[in-house]
């Protein structure tokens, strides 16, 4: 996978973690930096660490699915892109400005989940996972302190939208590793 798609992936799998760090910043008003940087290290932390466990899982059982494993990136691909896209739509959403372990556990492994899945893609696919999980990381880290502290001047705005910005970057480069593989790009 080379860098721009890596990149790509890494701001769409933030997608989610941006839309809950807005929130978190919308609660809190003002944020502070530790705030930002406790929001920042769990959230870029478990999307640094699911990708990693699912390119094991994905690594494990490559040799067995390699000749269709380009339509499984694909699938996987899609399916977190169309999800991502149908939950912008819900306005059910509600967080508050608690960082404490527990909810921020909770909320770092509900907004990682998708990542599992591209680890298994990148597994597929062959990538580097170092540095897939480096750049997946820094990028979620980034984007969730960036959104808190949008969250904190703005108002719940554009958190859909961002995570349905995300869902549509995730099924086009999904598209383009299916085209890749059929010799269609």
């Amino acid at each position: 996978m080379g860098p721009i798609s890596l990149i790509l992936i890494a701001v769409g799998l933030a997608m989610d973690a941006f839309a809950v760090s807005i929130c978190k910043g919308l609660a809190m008003r003002r944020p502070s930096f530790r705030s930002m940087l406790i929001i920042g290290l769990w959230l870029g932390g478990f999307q640094a660490i699911m990708p990693a466990i699912g390119y094991l899982l994905g690594s494990s059982f490559h040799g067995y699915i390699e000749n269709i494993d380009h339509w499984i990136s694909f699938a996987l691909l899609a399916a977190i892109g169309i999800n991502m896209i149908r939950e912008s739509f819900d306005e059910n959403d509600s967080v508050n400005d608690d960082i404490g372990f527990k909810v921020m556990l909770l909320l770092a492994i509900a907004t990682s989940i998708d990542a599992l899945a591209i680890g298994i893609s990148l597994a597929m696919d062959g990538s580097d996972i170092l540095t897939s999980v480096a750049v997946i990381g820094i990028i979620t880290m980034m984007i969730s302190m960036i959104g808190v502290r949008i969250g904190g001047i703005f108002r719940n705005r554009y958190s859909n939208k961002a995570e349905f910005a995300g869902g549509c970057i995730l099924i086009v480069i999904g598209l383009k590793v299916l085209l890749e593989h059929l010799c269609i790009l």
